[in-house]
């Protein structure tokens, strides 16, 4: 099946700043609508059972670990298995110079996202992808055309990495949730070099990898 993709939007601008044990994005402050409406949306996708129980303003604050790990260079950013939106509507709300892509195959999540963009206002900056991810990473259109992926509880290291490596440019990042600190490491670094990566580095609650190099075909 081909992927169709929905583009929707206006330039908006960043986010509220929370305070606490969850990071900042020092950014433009955000258009307090938008981002009153950016909450009212993820509370709509967790009453819809999209989202899990965790009060949805600590799921926006974790998202912006994601948000931080992105270099200011990043102008393209996807997310893998995008589901209710995060983290990639929260990329999209405090960074407004990225092109952001949700990528998810069910189609009544994709039918929401869809709704959501359009309910914010985001026109020409984020697409809705209906597709599985695995099909995207082999998509000659797709390859190689992201500054970063992004991936919250999309799935094992061994899917998850390989898929975001094919997706991501020379040069470019991989940025993936991570269990609390306490439970070790989940990448063999031998394994992450054989992508063409650098092993992970850990930022609270996400890991980031950089790409170094282009890598042979990745089954």
């Amino acid at each position: 099946m081909t992927p169709s993709v929905v583009w929707w939007c206006r330039a908006p601008q960043g986010p509220n700043h929370p305070h606490g044990d969850f990071p900042t994005y020092a950014g433009a402050v955000p258009d307090p609508q938008t981002a009153s409406l950016l909450t009212h949306v993820l509370e709509r996708a967790q009453a819809e059972g999209a989202l899990g129980a965790r009060p949805v303003a600590e799921v926006i604050q974790h998202a912006r670990f994601f948000v931080n790990a992105l270099p200011e260079e990043v102008r393209s950013v996807m997310d893998l298995g995008s589901g209710a939106g995060i983290p990639g509507l929260v990329v999209a709300l405090d960074r407004p110079l990225i092109r952001v892509t949700l990528v998810d195959r069910r189609a009544k999540r994709v039918d929401a996202l869809r709704r959501a963009v359009t309910s914010l206002g985001w026109t020409d900056r984020v697409a809705v992808l209906e597709a599985d991810a695995d099909h995207v990473g082999r998509d000659e259109r797709w390859s190689g055309t992201q500054d970063a992926v992004v991936a919250r509880g999309f799935g094992e290291p061994a899917v998850t990495l390989p898929i975001a490596r094919r997706l991501v440019r020379s040069g470019g990042w991989v940025v993936i949730s991570e269990p609390p600190t306490d439970t070790g490491s989940r990448w063999d670094p031998t394994w992450v070099r054989s992508l063409g990566m650098n092993p992970p580095e850990r930022l609270g609650s996400v890991v980031r990898f950089h790409v170094e190099q282009s890598t042979p075909e990745i089954r």
